[in-house]
Protein backbone atom coordinates (compact mmCIF):
# COMPACT_ATOMS: atom_id res chain seq x y z
CA UNK A 1 0.00 0.00 0.00
CA UNK A 2 1.38 3.43 -0.92
CA UNK A 3 1.39 6.19 1.66
CA UNK A 4 -1.11 9.02 1.75
CA UNK A 5 -2.07 12.07 3.75
CA UNK A 6 -5.42 13.53 4.77
CA UNK A 7 -6.26 17.21 4.30
CA UNK A 8 -9.51 18.69 5.57
CA UNK A 9 -11.02 21.59 7.49
CA UNK A 10 -9.75 22.22 10.98
CA UNK A 11 -13.11 21.08 12.37
CA UNK A 12 -16.12 19.57 10.61
CA UNK A 13 -19.59 19.62 12.19
CA UNK A 14 -22.50 17.75 10.57
CA UNK A 15 -26.13 17.65 11.67
CA UNK A 16 -29.49 19.34 11.61
CA UNK A 17 -29.60 22.45 13.76
CA UNK A 18 -25.83 22.82 13.96
CA UNK A 19 -25.88 26.15 12.08
CA UNK A 20 -26.74 27.65 15.47
CA UNK A 21 -23.10 27.02 16.47
CA UNK A 22 -21.81 29.50 13.91
CA UNK A 23 -22.10 32.79 15.82
CA UNK A 24 -19.84 31.83 18.70
CA UNK A 25 -17.41 30.08 16.37
CA UNK A 26 -17.06 33.11 14.08
CA UNK A 27 -16.81 35.59 16.94
CA UNK A 28 -14.01 33.53 18.50
CA UNK A 29 -11.84 34.57 15.54
CA UNK A 30 -12.62 38.28 15.58
CA UNK A 31 -15.32 40.94 15.55
CA UNK A 32 -14.86 42.45 12.07
CA UNK A 33 -16.64 39.92 9.88
CA UNK A 34 -16.91 39.59 6.12
CA UNK A 35 -20.02 37.52 5.34
CA UNK A 36 -20.36 36.17 1.80
CA UNK A 37 -23.95 35.05 1.47
CA UNK A 38 -26.72 33.90 -0.78
CA UNK A 39 -30.43 34.64 -0.45
CA UNK A 40 -31.13 32.09 2.31
CA UNK A 41 -33.01 33.54 5.31
CA UNK A 42 -30.47 31.90 7.61
CA UNK A 43 -27.90 34.44 6.40
CA UNK A 44 -30.14 37.28 7.64
CA UNK A 45 -30.32 35.59 11.05
CA UNK A 46 -26.58 34.97 11.17
CA UNK A 47 -25.76 38.60 10.35
CA UNK A 48 -28.27 39.88 12.93
CA UNK A 49 -26.98 37.53 15.62
CA UNK A 50 -23.37 38.54 14.95
CA UNK A 51 -24.26 42.21 15.21
CA UNK A 52 -26.14 41.53 18.45
CA UNK A 53 -22.90 40.07 19.79
CA UNK A 54 -21.01 43.26 18.97
CA UNK A 55 -19.56 42.33 15.59
CA UNK A 56 -19.20 44.67 12.63
CA UNK A 57 -20.52 42.70 9.66
CA UNK A 58 -19.88 43.48 6.01
CA UNK A 59 -22.47 41.48 4.03
CA UNK A 60 -21.84 40.77 0.37
CA UNK A 61 -24.38 38.83 -1.68
CA UNK A 62 -22.79 36.40 -4.08
CA UNK A 63 -24.73 36.15 -7.32
CA UNK A 64 -23.58 33.72 -9.97
CA UNK A 65 -20.13 32.20 -10.29
CA UNK A 66 -17.18 33.91 -8.55
CA UNK A 67 -15.43 36.29 -10.94
CA UNK A 68 -11.99 37.82 -10.65
CA UNK A 69 -13.10 41.47 -10.79
CA UNK A 70 -15.65 40.92 -8.03
CA UNK A 71 -13.08 39.10 -5.91
CA UNK A 72 -10.60 41.97 -6.23
CA UNK A 73 -13.29 44.48 -5.22
CA UNK A 74 -14.20 42.40 -2.16
CA UNK A 75 -10.55 42.12 -1.14
CA UNK A 76 -10.04 45.88 -1.46
CA UNK A 77 -13.15 46.65 0.59
CA UNK A 78 -12.18 44.11 3.25
CA UNK A 79 -8.73 45.60 3.64
CA UNK A 80 -10.29 49.03 4.16
CA UNK A 81 -12.49 47.60 6.92
CA UNK A 82 -9.61 45.63 8.45
CA UNK A 83 -11.65 42.43 8.32
CA UNK A 84 -10.28 39.75 10.64
CA UNK A 85 -12.56 36.76 9.95
CA UNK A 86 -14.45 35.57 6.86
CA UNK A 87 -17.65 33.52 6.84
CA UNK A 88 -19.78 32.06 4.06
CA UNK A 89 -23.43 31.04 4.24
CA UNK A 90 -24.60 30.12 0.78
CA UNK A 91 -24.01 27.81 -2.14
CA UNK A 92 -20.69 26.69 -3.55
CA UNK A 93 -20.12 30.04 -5.26
CA UNK A 94 -20.42 31.95 -1.98
CA UNK A 95 -18.14 29.46 -0.23
CA UNK A 96 -15.52 29.68 -2.97
CA UNK A 97 -15.62 33.49 -3.07
CA UNK A 98 -15.28 33.67 0.71
CA UNK A 99 -12.44 31.16 0.70
CA UNK A 100 -10.60 33.15 -1.96
CA UNK A 101 -11.19 36.43 -0.13
CA UNK A 102 -9.88 34.97 3.13
CA UNK A 103 -6.74 33.92 1.25
CA UNK A 104 -6.14 37.18 -0.59
CA UNK A 105 -6.97 39.83 2.01
CA UNK A 106 -3.59 39.28 3.73
CA UNK A 107 -1.76 38.52 0.46
CA UNK A 108 1.16 40.68 -0.65
CA UNK A 109 0.30 40.76 -4.34
CA UNK A 110 -2.66 40.88 -6.75
CA UNK A 111 -4.88 37.86 -7.33
CA UNK A 112 -3.26 37.01 -10.68
CA UNK A 113 0.01 36.34 -8.90
CA UNK A 114 -1.58 33.29 -7.26
CA UNK A 115 -4.12 31.98 -9.79
CA UNK A 116 -3.31 28.80 -11.68
CA UNK A 117 -3.18 28.50 -15.50
CA UNK A 118 -3.91 32.15 -16.41
CA UNK A 119 -1.81 33.66 -13.61
CA UNK A 120 1.61 33.04 -12.10
CA UNK A 121 0.45 30.24 -9.79
CA UNK A 122 2.67 31.40 -6.94
CA UNK A 123 2.32 30.20 -3.36
CA UNK A 124 0.62 32.58 -0.92
CA UNK A 125 3.24 34.40 1.14
CA UNK A 126 0.86 35.07 4.05
CA UNK A 127 -1.55 32.72 5.79
CA UNK A 128 -5.25 33.27 4.98
CA UNK A 129 -7.63 34.86 7.46
CA UNK A 130 -9.77 32.52 9.60
CA UNK A 131 -12.65 31.13 7.56
CA UNK A 132 -15.95 29.51 8.60
CA UNK A 133 -18.18 27.83 5.97
CA UNK A 134 -21.88 26.95 6.07
CA UNK A 135 -23.11 25.50 2.74
CA UNK A 136 -26.77 25.86 1.76
CA UNK A 137 -26.60 23.47 -1.19
CA UNK A 138 -25.51 19.84 -1.29
CA UNK A 139 -23.09 19.77 -4.17
CA UNK A 140 -19.60 21.19 -4.33
CA UNK A 141 -18.17 20.12 -0.96
CA UNK A 142 -16.22 23.41 -1.15
CA UNK A 143 -16.40 23.76 2.63
CA UNK A 144 -13.72 21.07 2.99
CA UNK A 145 -11.51 21.70 -0.05
CA UNK A 146 -8.29 23.69 -0.32
CA UNK A 147 -9.07 25.56 -3.54
CA UNK A 148 -11.47 28.19 -4.81
CA UNK A 149 -12.62 28.25 -8.44
CA UNK A 150 -12.62 31.74 -9.94
CA UNK A 151 -13.89 32.80 -13.35
CA UNK A 152 -11.58 34.96 -15.46
CA UNK A 153 -13.84 36.13 -18.32
CA UNK A 154 -11.09 37.77 -20.36
CA UNK A 155 -9.41 34.38 -20.63
CA UNK A 156 -12.69 32.45 -20.96
CA UNK A 157 -11.59 30.13 -18.15
CA UNK A 158 -12.39 29.08 -14.62
CA UNK A 159 -9.20 28.47 -12.68
CA UNK A 160 -8.21 27.67 -9.13
CA UNK A 161 -6.61 29.58 -6.32
CA UNK A 162 -5.10 26.76 -4.29
CA UNK A 163 -3.27 26.40 -0.99
CA UNK A 164 -3.62 23.84 1.81
CA UNK A 165 -3.94 26.74 4.27
CA UNK A 166 -7.18 27.79 2.54
CA UNK A 167 -9.03 24.91 4.22
CA UNK A 168 -11.77 26.24 6.49
CA UNK A 169 -11.10 26.55 10.19
CA UNK A 170 -14.65 25.28 10.68
CA UNK A 171 -17.13 23.72 8.27
CA UNK A 172 -20.71 23.41 9.51
CA UNK A 173 -22.89 21.19 7.33
CA UNK A 174 -26.48 21.59 8.48
CA UNK A 175 -28.77 19.71 6.06
CA UNK A 176 -31.72 21.85 7.19
CA UNK A 177 -30.14 24.72 5.24
CA UNK A 178 -30.77 22.73 2.03
CA UNK A 179 -34.45 21.97 2.74
CA UNK A 180 -36.77 23.29 0.06
CA UNK A 181 -34.03 24.18 -2.41
CA UNK A 182 -35.43 24.65 -5.93
CA UNK A 183 -35.61 21.45 -7.97
CA UNK A 184 -33.17 22.66 -10.64
CA UNK A 185 -30.64 23.66 -7.97
CA UNK A 186 -31.07 20.32 -6.21
CA UNK A 187 -30.55 18.49 -9.51
CA UNK A 188 -27.43 20.35 -10.63
CA UNK A 189 -25.78 20.44 -7.21
CA UNK A 190 -26.78 16.85 -6.47
CA UNK A 191 -25.22 15.62 -9.71
CA UNK A 192 -22.05 17.51 -8.79
CA UNK A 193 -22.05 15.78 -5.39
CA UNK A 194 -22.52 12.35 -6.97
CA UNK A 195 -19.81 13.02 -9.56
CA UNK A 196 -17.44 14.08 -6.80
CA UNK A 197 -17.67 10.71 -5.09
CA UNK A 198 -17.57 8.67 -8.30
CA UNK A 199 -14.50 10.36 -9.78
CA UNK A 200 -12.27 10.05 -6.67
CA UNK A 201 -13.26 6.37 -6.36
CA UNK A 202 -12.13 5.73 -9.93
CA UNK A 203 -9.15 8.09 -9.68
CA UNK A 204 -5.61 6.83 -10.16
CA UNK A 205 -4.89 8.70 -6.90
CA UNK A 206 -7.51 6.94 -4.76
CA UNK A 207 -6.51 6.04 -1.20
CA UNK A 208 -8.01 3.74 1.45
CA UNK A 209 -9.39 6.86 3.17
CA UNK A 210 -11.17 8.18 0.09
CA UNK A 211 -12.34 4.68 -0.88
CA UNK A 212 -14.12 4.31 2.47
CA UNK A 213 -15.94 7.61 1.95
CA UNK A 214 -16.90 6.95 -1.66
CA UNK A 215 -18.14 3.38 -1.17
CA UNK A 216 -20.70 4.73 1.29
CA UNK A 217 -21.53 7.92 -0.55
CA UNK A 218 -22.01 6.76 -4.16
CA UNK A 219 -25.11 4.61 -3.53
CA UNK A 220 -26.31 6.97 -0.78
CA UNK A 221 -26.13 10.02 -3.02
CA UNK A 222 -27.69 8.40 -6.08
CA UNK A 223 -30.63 7.09 -4.07
CA UNK A 224 -31.15 10.42 -2.32
CA UNK A 225 -31.08 12.40 -5.56
CA UNK A 226 -33.59 10.06 -7.20
CA UNK A 227 -35.93 10.49 -4.21
CA UNK A 228 -35.62 14.28 -4.26
CA UNK A 229 -36.51 14.37 -7.94
CA UNK A 230 -39.86 12.87 -6.87
CA UNK A 231 -40.49 15.36 -4.06
CA UNK A 232 -39.19 16.93 -0.87
CA UNK A 233 -37.72 14.43 1.59
CA UNK A 234 -35.81 15.45 4.72
CA UNK A 235 -33.97 12.14 5.04
CA UNK A 236 -32.86 12.38 1.41
CA UNK A 237 -31.65 15.94 2.05
CA UNK A 238 -29.55 14.60 4.93
CA UNK A 239 -28.08 11.88 2.73
CA UNK A 240 -27.29 14.24 -0.14
CA UNK A 241 -25.63 16.72 2.25
CA UNK A 242 -23.48 13.90 3.61
CA UNK A 243 -22.61 12.82 0.06
CA UNK A 244 -21.53 16.38 -0.73
CA UNK A 245 -19.34 16.50 2.37
CA UNK A 246 -17.76 13.14 1.55
CA UNK A 247 -17.21 14.31 -2.02
CA UNK A 248 -15.34 17.38 -0.85
CA UNK A 249 -13.18 15.26 1.44
CA UNK A 250 -12.55 12.72 -1.32
CA UNK A 251 -11.63 15.14 -4.08
CA UNK A 252 -9.33 17.09 -1.76
CA UNK A 253 -7.40 13.90 -1.09
CA UNK A 254 -7.68 11.84 -4.31
CA UNK A 255 -8.37 14.32 -7.09
CA UNK A 256 -11.11 14.09 -9.70
CA UNK A 257 -11.14 13.10 -13.37
CA UNK A 258 -12.26 13.92 -16.89
CA UNK A 259 -15.72 15.20 -15.93
CA UNK A 260 -14.21 18.00 -13.91
CA UNK A 261 -11.39 18.44 -16.41
CA UNK A 262 -14.06 19.33 -18.94
CA UNK A 263 -16.32 21.26 -16.58
CA UNK A 264 -13.85 23.98 -15.68
CA UNK A 265 -13.12 24.75 -19.32
CA UNK A 266 -16.75 24.52 -20.48
CA UNK A 267 -17.94 26.61 -17.55
CA UNK A 268 -15.47 29.35 -18.38
CA UNK A 269 -16.57 29.38 -22.02
CA UNK A 270 -20.35 29.11 -21.55
CA UNK A 271 -21.13 30.38 -18.05
CA UNK A 272 -23.30 27.28 -17.52
CA UNK A 273 -23.82 25.95 -14.00
CA UNK A 274 -20.96 23.70 -12.92
CA UNK A 275 -23.21 20.94 -11.61
CA UNK A 276 -25.28 20.88 -14.80
CA UNK A 277 -22.13 20.41 -16.86
CA UNK A 278 -20.87 17.66 -14.58
CA UNK A 279 -24.16 15.79 -14.67
CA UNK A 280 -24.43 15.90 -18.44
CA UNK A 281 -20.82 14.80 -18.94
CA UNK A 282 -20.79 12.01 -16.35
CA UNK A 283 -22.38 9.18 -18.43
CA UNK A 284 -20.15 9.80 -21.44
CA UNK A 285 -16.99 9.93 -19.35
CA UNK A 286 -17.93 6.71 -17.53
CA UNK A 287 -18.42 4.92 -20.86
CA UNK A 288 -15.19 6.29 -22.34
CA UNK A 289 -13.18 5.30 -19.27
CA UNK A 290 -14.53 1.74 -19.34
CA UNK A 291 -13.57 1.40 -23.02
CA UNK A 292 -10.13 2.93 -22.51
CA UNK A 293 -9.28 0.83 -19.45
CA UNK A 294 -10.45 -2.32 -21.23
CA UNK A 295 -8.34 -1.50 -24.30
CA UNK A 296 -5.28 -1.19 -22.05
CA UNK A 297 -6.07 -4.48 -20.31
CA UNK A 298 -6.63 -2.69 -17.01
CA UNK A 299 -8.70 -3.61 -13.97
CA UNK A 300 -12.41 -2.83 -14.42
CA UNK A 301 -13.54 -3.97 -10.98
CA UNK A 302 -14.11 -0.45 -9.64
CA UNK A 303 -15.98 0.58 -12.79
CA UNK A 304 -18.18 -2.50 -12.36
CA UNK A 305 -18.86 -1.55 -8.75
CA UNK A 306 -19.89 1.97 -9.74
CA UNK A 307 -22.15 0.60 -12.48
CA UNK A 308 -23.74 -1.75 -9.95
CA UNK A 309 -24.45 1.08 -7.52
CA UNK A 310 -25.98 3.20 -10.30
CA UNK A 311 -28.17 0.32 -11.48
CA UNK A 312 -29.37 -0.50 -7.96
CA UNK A 313 -30.22 3.13 -7.17
CA UNK A 314 -32.00 3.84 -10.46
CA UNK A 315 -33.59 0.44 -11.05
CA UNK A 316 -31.80 -0.92 -14.11
CA UNK A 317 -28.95 -3.37 -13.67
CA UNK A 318 -28.87 -4.26 -17.38
CA UNK A 319 -27.74 -0.83 -18.63
CA UNK A 320 -26.77 1.27 -15.58
CA UNK A 321 -24.95 4.06 -17.42
CA UNK A 322 -27.78 4.26 -19.94
CA UNK A 323 -30.39 4.54 -17.20
CA UNK A 324 -28.30 7.26 -15.54
CA UNK A 325 -28.26 9.20 -18.79
CA UNK A 326 -31.98 8.72 -19.36
CA UNK A 327 -32.80 9.66 -15.77
CA UNK A 328 -30.76 12.85 -15.96
CA UNK A 329 -32.66 13.84 -19.10
CA UNK A 330 -36.04 12.91 -17.60
CA UNK A 331 -35.25 14.99 -14.51
CA UNK A 332 -34.84 18.02 -16.77
CA UNK A 333 -31.10 18.47 -17.26
CA UNK A 334 -30.35 19.93 -20.71
CA UNK A 335 -27.67 18.70 -23.10
CA UNK A 336 -24.41 20.53 -23.71
CA UNK A 337 -25.80 22.16 -26.87
CA UNK A 338 -28.49 23.89 -24.81
CA UNK A 339 -25.85 24.84 -22.23
CA UNK A 340 -23.89 26.72 -24.89
CA UNK A 341 -21.50 24.20 -26.48
CA UNK A 342 -21.43 24.10 -30.29
CA UNK A 343 -20.04 21.42 -32.57
CA UNK A 344 -17.41 23.84 -33.86
CA UNK A 345 -16.16 24.43 -30.32
CA UNK A 346 -15.42 20.79 -29.60
CA UNK A 347 -11.78 20.45 -30.81
CA UNK A 348 -10.63 23.51 -28.85
CA UNK A 349 -12.60 22.51 -25.74
CA UNK A 350 -11.13 19.01 -25.82
CA UNK A 351 -7.59 20.31 -26.26
CA UNK A 352 -7.91 22.82 -23.41
CA UNK A 353 -9.56 20.25 -21.14
CA UNK A 354 -6.78 17.74 -21.74
CA UNK A 355 -4.31 20.09 -20.02
CA UNK A 356 -6.32 20.65 -16.83
CA UNK A 357 -5.20 19.40 -13.43
CA UNK A 358 -8.35 17.31 -12.92
CA UNK A 359 -7.51 15.20 -15.98
CA UNK A 360 -4.43 13.92 -14.17
CA UNK A 361 -6.67 12.08 -11.72
CA UNK A 362 -8.61 10.25 -14.44
CA UNK A 363 -8.14 6.45 -14.25
CA UNK A 364 -6.60 6.46 -17.73
CA UNK A 365 -5.27 9.14 -20.07
CA UNK A 366 -7.82 10.00 -22.75
CA UNK A 367 -6.74 11.09 -26.22
CA UNK A 368 -7.97 14.15 -28.10
CA UNK A 369 -10.33 12.03 -30.27
CA UNK A 370 -11.71 10.28 -27.19
CA UNK A 371 -12.35 13.61 -25.48
CA UNK A 372 -14.04 15.01 -28.56
CA UNK A 373 -16.29 11.94 -28.76
CA UNK A 374 -17.42 12.45 -25.15
CA UNK A 375 -18.39 16.03 -25.89
CA UNK A 376 -20.31 15.07 -29.03
CA UNK A 377 -22.16 12.32 -27.17
CA UNK A 378 -23.15 14.84 -24.50
CA UNK A 379 -24.56 17.49 -26.83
Amino acid sequence: MSGFEILTAGRVVFGRGRAADAVDAIRAHGTRVLLLRGSHAAADRLAADLRAQGCAVEEIRQKGEPLLDDLEAIVARSREMRIDVVAALGGGSAVDMAKAAAALIPALGPAMRYLEVVGEGRTLEAAPLPFVALPTTAGTGAEVTKNAVIGVPEHGRKVSLRDARMLANLAIIDPALTDGAPRDVTLASGLDAVTQVIEPYLSCRATPFTDALCRDAIPRGLTALARLMQGEDAAARDDLALTSLFGGLALANAGLGAVHGFAGVLGGRTGAAHGALCGRLLPGVLRANVRAVAEEGGDLSRHDEVAGWIGAALGDDADPIGVLERSITAWGLPGLATLGVGEADIPDLARESQATSSMRGNPVALSQPQLEAILRDSL
